[in-house]
């Protein structure tokens, strides 16, 4: 089975967070039918997954640097059937949703890659693959996974839409916030003065804050909102989920509290009580182009014909976590667009570029 029809079967497979049962037991059949032992931790019970995070070593049959590299099982919500359809060389979803290239595709290039090493004898100073769980609501998975299985201390993402070559030299932090006005129910009609209006208060508190795009390095959001019980009765409460996110912890940190006294200040105006709750999303990091992971992915991709491009993202990767436990990791594009969209597609000629890749990154780490 090549990397394309193991993407197609995966992509298939719908794995909602906290849903990745189905992809995890074909990802880890495929590698124990490779002759390689697939270990499954116990994140899922500790995280609310049906399964956990899946981990297979491929020991080293040569001198030079171990590598990791990591993907995550779980996609965004599906609202409609899965059906992967190839177009013209393009993989699509004819059931008018997402297709899942993020993260199957990647997950389907390591395990490729996997079958090549062994099925091809390419001499390399060890491999480690990591499947995650719940990327997609806060890295949840990355964040249960012990660090300290991995011999290698360099590794390897592949989780970012754009053209192959593309380098990620950094990823934000990022904080969450759950807000929560509490006013005063009353009868809409008969006596709304006797009432405090939650949603109101949160609006103006959501219209009061800076939101979107700040700068090149800073961006702010409120995601989800909710209150009330009926259209005839004053809310008494109300919540909204916001965040932020900033390459730079100083800005990070003032946009946050920015946020918070928006809310103290709406409340004050309203009559209602506010109650916050601030929790760190995720670490930032940054790379040199001239730190180790950055130079075997420019020589591995130099290597595969494709220039390599040095950007920062917006968002957070599995990247984020072990890079915080002191492992250097790297997000690299794989040729995904469009994600998280009924839109989202990927060549199959960069899937199997990405195969490719990888064994162009573990040849560069042999020689190193």
């Amino acid at each position: 089975m090549g990397v394309l029809d193991l993407f197609l079967e995966l992509a298939a497979l719908p794995s909602p967070p906290g849903d990745e049962r189905e992809v995890a037991d074909r990802v880890a059949a495929e590698l124990r039918g490779l002759g390689l032992e697939v270990d499954e931790d116990d994140a899922g019970a500790r995280i609310g997954s049906n399964a956990g995070n899946l981990y297979c070593r491929l020991p080293p049959t040569a001198e030079g640097t171990p590598l990791f590299l990591c993907a995550h099982l779980d996609t965004v919500q599906p609202t409609g059937a899965l059906e992967p359809v190839v177009e013209d060389g393009i993989v699509r979803n004819a059931g008018g949703t997402i297709l899942g290239a993020d993260n199957k595709s990647a997950v389907a290039a390591m395990v490729e890659t996997a079958r090549r090493l062994v099925e091809e004898g390419h001499p390399h100073a060890g491999l480690e693959l990591v499947f995650t769980l719940k990327e997609e609501v806060g890295l949840k998975g990355a964040d249960a996974f012990d660090c300290g299985r991995l011999a290698a201390r360099l590794g390897y993402v592949y989780d970012m839409a754009g053209p192959i070559g593309e380098v990620i030299l950094g990823a934000p932090s990022a904080a969450v916030l759950e807000v929560t006005f509490v006013g005063r129910a009353a009868h809409a009609g008969i006596a709304p003065e006797d009432g405090r209006s939650a949603i109101a208060a949160a609006g103006r508190a959501i219209a009061d804050m800076r939101l979107g795009r700040l700068d090149e390095e800073t961006s702010a959001n409120v995601g989800t909102i909710e209150g009330g019980v009926a259209r005839n009765i004053v809310p008494a409460r109300c919540t909204f989920n916001a965040e932020a996110r900033s390459h730079d912890e100083r800005k990070l940190a003032e946009v946050v509290q920015e946020m918070l006294e928006a809310c103290a200040f709406a409340a004050s105006l309203t009559g209602c009580e506010v109650e916050t709750r601030v929790d760190p999303g995720y670490k930032g990091y940054r790379f040199r182009k001239e730190d180790e992971p950055v130079l075997l992915a420019r020589a591995a991709l130099e290597r595969t014909g494709h220039e390599p491009v040095y950007s920062l993202c917006g968002g957070g990767a599995d990247a984020n976590v072990f890079n915080l436990r002191g492992l250097a990791c790297v997000n690299l594009s794989n040729g995904m667009a469009d994600i998280h969209s009924p839109d989202e597609h990927i060549a199959v000629a960069d899937l199997e570029a990405m195969v490719d890749v990888s064994l162009a990154l573990l040849e560069e780490a042999r020689a190193a």
